[in-house]
């Protein structure tokens, strides 16, 4: 399997820290989770039947004009490839690296692109794969360009996929209205800006037959009692929404100017902010160890082919964890003044 983000066991065998004394950046997940709550009985104790109320809030919150709820984004990530023949898969570079890694496993010839490269090569491609925002670059792209080639794509019985995992606070760039046209599959999840990652539940937005197509592949009771109930409630919640929506902007930017006051250049999203290799000045990995050491776990992306070669940080949840980070931050550039100070160098020679 793939590294991704959340594997706090992994530091603390690495590096010895108990569980319960880390930091936890390493994710795009809101650290202020909606509040799940009390739970019917029969969450627990019935077969998790087909939810009307679940689906139709989804499509009230997405503005999709129909839905198939799915244990999670993930699930159609591993899906999808095996839902076609051996085709030529084109997947935007540097992304989400499950996206590439299944079609590819699934068996269909896969190439990676970077966005600016994306429009040149969709003609070349029977399935487009992309992220928007981009995790974990921030990238976006407009919906007139995705419709665009979605058009393009459909007229030779291909796909567009757009996941949009990040897209809740920046919905202007959302197809989900348009996924009835042929060949747009949109994928959704709770777990990133409601914080309920742990449900393990998402929405996918298409064609009616192509729905129905997925719900046969995945089976029945795929989405559990409790995630039902749990998601109707936080996707029915409008003001807590609005409040979310408001507070993760301003705690977007409070991370962005915090990175670039410590002389990080960063992009992103209103959940996370992404540093390059080279604007660390090639110290990534040495960025990411320093912060470990201190109890503060950051996603490090190693260099690879068509992979993003950076950090990225998500926000903290507590007042106590921005000054930790702060603190951390404040430490490294110490360090490095003094690494790079004039009378350092001298004492060297």
């Amino acid at each position: 399997m793939l590294e991704h983000g959340g594997n706090l066991r992994d530091a603390v065998r690495h590096f010895g820290r108990p569980l319960e004394d880390w930091l936890d950046l390493s994710t795009g997940i809101n650290p202020h989770f909606y509040p799940a709550p009390p739970l019917a009985d029969h969450a627990w104790h019935r077969l998790p039947e087909y939810s009307d109320a679940l689906v139709q809030a989804a499509q009230s919150y997405y503005g999709a004009p129909r839905m198939l709820a799915v244990a999670g984004s993930q699930a159609v990530i591993q899906a999808l490839p095996r839902l076609r023949r051996t085709a030529r898969v084109l997947v935007s570079a540097p992304s989400y690296a499950e996206h590439a890694y299944q079609w590819r496993q699934a068996g269909h010839a896969v190439t990676e692109c970077a966005y600016a490269g994306l429009d040149a090569a969709v003609g070349q491609a029977d399935v487009v794969v992309l992220c928007n925002p981009n995790n974990p670059t921030g990238e976006s792209i407009s919906p007139t360009q995705l419709l665009r080639w979605a058009t393009q794509l459909a007229a030779r019985g291909g796909w567009l996929v757009v996941d949009e995992a990040f897209a809740d606070t920046v919905s202007d760039i959302s197809v989900t209205a348009h996924a009835e046209q042929p060949g747009l599959i949109v994928l959704r999840s709770v777990g990133k800006f409601f914080g309920l990652a742990g449900i393990r539940l998402g929405f996918v937005a298409a064609e009616e037959n192509f729905l129905a197509q997925l719900a046969n592949y995945l089976g029945p009771w795929s989405v559990s009692g409790p995630a039902q109930q749990i998601a109707t409630a936080a996707l029915t919640d409008q003001m807590w929404q609005s409040q979310m929506v408001q507070r993760l902007q301003q705690e977007g930017d409070r991370l962005h100017q915090l990175l670039k006051a410590h002389g990080m250049h960063t992009s992103g999203t209103d959940l996370f902010q992404w540093c390059s290799h080279h604007e660390l000045d090639g110290q990534s990995e040495q960025l990411w160890q320093f912060m470990a050491e201190r109890g503060i776990w950051l996603r490090w992306f190693a260099q690879g082919h068509h992979r993003p070669h950076g950090l990225r940080f998500g926000l903290p949840g507590s007042e106590a964890g921005w000054l930790r980070l702060e603190n951390g931050l404040g430490e490294w550039c110490e360090l490095k003044t003094v690494d790079h100070s004039p009378q350092r160098h001298r004492d060297t020679e």
